[in-house]
């Protein structure tokens, strides 16, 4: 009791001297009674968990009753939040407190006494909330910690070994005693006259529950078939989905026909107690039976559905009766199970008892082992087929590994003793392996639903909504999985807890409820930006005078914006205090600078390219080496798609930092060069207007300013000209020489005048070796009709235009 008192006493006082307040704050008579309860629960706590004499019952006991405190303190802990913050903002708003000698005005005097008065009192309940609420989370911890250790010592505690002959009689006597105490008990209640008027007031209901009983296991079956037969008229045709509704009446119509009968015979009163608690568990066994059924026969029709590629008619069928053996060894495990508890027999004989079914359950893992799948040939037609193949032969793999490896570990720890770790690891492998089977029948199940509903059919398989459904029930199982290898239910309640109240990182709480809101208004945010973007891009912008590249700009930058304001806005909402993350955030922004230059600068160029806009999307640029039209101007990178309509990614920093060429920047006009060469002896100032009448009478070229020919000079072989002339747009550059060409060629004929070739002479030292041929006579050369100037620009390459010396534009 002086231990009570001076913890409370010590608590209050120092709930006094941090708030500091001029009011004496005191918790309520309700609040300081609800405390002084839970001190007592405390101490007691931390007493029974020193002494470690306590049952895990009573363990479990008190950690429930700790675990309703906590759940209370951690209530009291966000109360008045609002309130409090209110009250400080009030006192900030008022200007710090006079120190010294320095007085304030009586009015805001009282006003800041009142506040004071007001946030202490609010301030008192919540720190002794806090308090409370860490004592108790400590004392889970501790009370867990004790029972895991208990688990790891019974688990591990080596016992009597059932190949001890010495132990056998004694363990034959105690289950003859189980048995005929079973049946005394039976006899003993049928002769009362209480049973006997039970009977007679019950008969009745009794009777009716047997016969209703009795129809359900009767004809459970031709109903259930009954009830799928008028399901299939529904639709859904071939896609399975009634035949699996189907398989769930089958096993469900039996199961509640054995309830029936249980219920009917736990009235009668002629059970004892041994009865009535073996008799209890009757329904949770045919449950077993059952469901294990079930996993058998949906493994037969699904592989008979596939024409039993992956396993034949006769393996299935084996591996159906292995499943239905295994269920029966898992009935009569907990059995032992009961007989354990309701006999209290030693542990000689529950060794010798649970060695047969221990040894039964193993044999058959090594059986279900064995049965292989056959080579299934791989359809090359689909891609994801041999990924597919083979990690599902991974998996199969691995499980047959670890069904070896349980079925051969299990005798060995049973023989040696270790009859608890033998029956952790046999049992619960069993129950892993059907229910990985179960999870794929059922998402095989919700799949075909989904490609029935969707009109995919059985390509829905391979569908995202198969692989989701698929993650999804593999995260609900693992608690299922947690319980089957030994954890306890307050272990999973206190992994949720935890989970609700969050994880503290660098001063910041994240727990489910503001993440998913952060979530949620990030969705919101970002849908929103992604609706203002295509309004600007459809609606808005092409009304306007703005050129593509700035309409480009304006998207792009409003979805940056967008995107920014909405993590801004979903981070406030969901409550991220990211102020305490700012230190961190600096020291690491260094090693991220140095880390990510690259990226950094690439991000700050594309933001120059989109404000300054040197270059825009459709223009035709040249950028080390690289030629083609801009497609996409993204933060990161820009998309440029040559001549050869291959897509290249620039980086953003060469354009910046580097020489670009823009040969459509602003407007399309550029300049074309078309040299020719005439023989020596031609009248150049003919070759001169023949040239400059081609240029004039192309459609492209511009009149103002008006085309130019140019006599370069003597060249080795010809006379060099040049026809240079402006185009209306450059695009049409290629298209423009080869028409010009066309039509010096045809002008040239008709003048007579010769386009030379380069030619050699060579000097023989021995001509009489030569032998004379016949010479062929030239051909009459046909006078070239006009070509017509082309209606569509021709496609360029980078090498059409690396002859010009950048002079074409």
């Amino acid at each position: 009791m002086l231990r009570q008192v001076r913890l409370f006493v010590t608590l209050i006082a120092v709930c006094f001297a941090i708030l500091g307040g001029p009011v004496a704050a005191q918790l309520t008579d309700r609040q300081s009674e609800y405390y002084q309860g839970w001190v007592k629960t405390a101490d007691r706590a931390e007493m029974v968990i020193e002494a470690n004499r306590a049952s895990n019952a009573s363990l479990e006991n008190l950690r429930s009753e700790i675990n309703d405190y906590r759940d209370d303190f951690n209530k009291a802990r966000g109360l008045n939040t609002e309130r409090i913050q209110t009250l400080e903002n009030q006192l900030k708003a008022l200007g710090p407190e006079p120190e010294g000698d320095a007085t304030e005005p009586e009015d805001i005097a009282t006003l800041r006494e009142h506040l004071d008065e007001q946030l202490n009192s609010l301030r008192v309940p919540r720190i002794i909330s806090e308090e409370a609420f860490s004592r108790a989370n400590g004392l889970i911890f501790e009370i867990d910690q004790l029972l895991r250790d208990r688990q790891t010592k019974e688990l591990l505690e080596r016992g009597p070994s059932p190949l001890n002959p010495i132990h056998w009689a004694p363990a034959w006597v105690d289950v003859n005693d189980a048995a005929r105490a079973l049946f005394n008990e039976a006899r003993r209640n049928l002769k009362t006259d209480v049973v006997h008027e039970r009977l007679r007031d019950r008969g009745l209901g009794i009777l009716f529950l047997v016969v209703v009983a009795g129809i359900l296991l009767f004809y459970g079956k031709r109903w259930s078939e009954a009830a799928g037969e008028y399901l299939r008229r529904l639709g859904g045709q071939g896609s399975g989905v009634w035949a699996f509704l189907t398989s769930l009446l089958r096993i469900l119509l039996p199961w509640l026909g054995v309830w029936l009968i249980v219920e009917a015979i736990v009235l009668t009163g002629v059970l004892g107690l041994r009865g009535t608690l073996l008799m209890e568990n009757v329904p949770y066994w045919a449950a077993i039976a059952l469901y294990y059924d079930w996993i058998g026969r949906q493994v037969y029709v699904l592989q008979e559905a596939q024409g039993f590629q992956k396993l034949s008619r006769q393996k299935v069928t084996e591996l159906r009766v292995y499943l239905d053996m295994l269920a029966a060894f898992l009935i009569l495990h907990e059995l032992v199970n009961l007989f354990e508890q309701i006999e209290n027999i030693s542990d000689a004989t529950r060794a010798v008892v649970a060695f047969p079914v221990i040894i039964a359950t193993a044999l058959l893992l090594l059986r279900v082992r064995r049965v292989r799948s056959v080579d299934i040939p791989v359809d090359t037609d689909e891609p994801s087929a041999p990924a597919r193949a083979a990690g599902f032969s991974q998996l199969v793999e691995f499980i047959r590994r670890a069904l070896f490896f349980l079925g051969i570990a299990s005798p060995i720890l049973a023989v040696l003793g270790y009859t608890n770790a033998a029956e952790a690891i046999v049992f619960p492998a069993v129950r892993s392996l059907v229910l990985i089977a179960a999870l794929v029948i059922v998402q095989r199940f919700l799949t075909s639903v989904y490609g029935w509903l969707s009109g995919q059919g059985d390509k829905a398989k391979d569908s995202l909504f198969s692989v989701l459904i698929g993650f999804a029930m593999a995260i609900l199982a693992m608690p299922i999985l947690a319980l089957y290898w030994g954890a306890r239910e307050t272990d999973l309640q206190e992994v949720w807890s935890r989970l609700l109240q969050g994880f503290d990182i660098g001063g910041v709480t994240i727990s489910p409820s503001n993440f998913f809101t952060f979530l949620a208004i990030f969705a919101v945010g970002y849908g929103l930006t992604r609706m203002l973007q295509s309004g600007l891009r459809n609606s808005l912008l092409p009304k306007t005078s703005i050129d593509p590249g700035g309409q480009n700009a304006i998207v792009a930058g409003t979805g940056y914006v967008g995107v920014f304001i909405a993590a801004l806005v979903a981070i406030t909402i969901a409550g991220f205090n990211l102020s305490s993350l700012a230190i961190v955030a600096g020291a690491l922004s260094v090693g991220i600078g140095f880390g990510l230059q690259t990226i950094v600068s690439n991000f700050v160029s594309g933001i120059i390219l989109l404000v300054e806009r040197p270059i825009s999307k459709g223009d035709w640029i040249d950028v080390n080496g690289m030629m083609g039209y801009v497609r996409d101007i993204s933060v990161r990178s820009t998309r440029i798609e040559t001549f050869d309509r291959t897509d290249v990614i620039v980086p953003n920093s060469d354009l910046i930092s580097g020489v670009v060429t823009n040969y459509t920047r602003g407007n399309t006009i550029g300049r074309v060069i078309v040299p020719v060469g005439v023989a020596y002896g031609t009248d150049t100032r003919l070759v001169e207007k023949i040239l400059g009448e081609i240029a004039n009478a192309h459609p492209m070229v511009l009149a103002n300013p008006a085309p130019s020919v140019v006599f370069q000079g003597f060249g080795a072989d010809s006379l060099d000209f040049e026809i240079r002339a402006i185009l209306r747009d450059v695009n049409w550059v290629l298209s423009v020489k080869s028409d010009m060409n066309h039509e010096i060629n045809r002008r040239f004929v008709e003048e007579g005048i010769e386009i030379p070739f380069a030619q050699r002479d060579v000097w023989l030292r021995n001509p009489e070796t030569l032998q004379s041929s016949k010479t062929q006579p030239d051909k009459d050369i046909n006078k070239t009709p006009s070509a017509n100037p082309s209606s569509e620009p021709v496609e360029m390459t980078e090498a059409d235009l690396a002859d010009g010396d950048g002079d074409e534009v």
